[in-house]
């Protein structure tokens, strides 16, 4: 199984997007400083995410929401999920 993922942090008030085969693990790394892109917003929370069967799909779907560029598209996606 494959994810696309958004993660939060309140540090910074702001929403980052990713992929990963293993959910778990990618939030853990966002949160022990191992990712350069993120290391400012510990501590990040898991705010949403979907399910792919595989990496491309996956891969797929964050580049669509990243394309977005709008905050409150992705606030209302992980609204939706809630």
């Amino acid at each position: 199984m494959f994810y696309t993922y958004i993660i939060y942090t309140h540090k910074r008030d702001r929403y980052y997007v990713g992929s990963t085969h293993n959910i778990t693990l990618r939030v853990e790394r966002h949160n022990s400083g191992t990712t350069k892109s993120t290391k400012s917003g510990i501590p990040w929370v898991l705010v949403y995410y979907e399910e792919y069967l595989t990496r491309s799909e996956a891969i797929k779907r964050e580049y669509e929401i990243k394309k977005w560029k709008s905050r409150k598209l992705v606030e209302e996606l992980v609204k939706e999920k809630s």
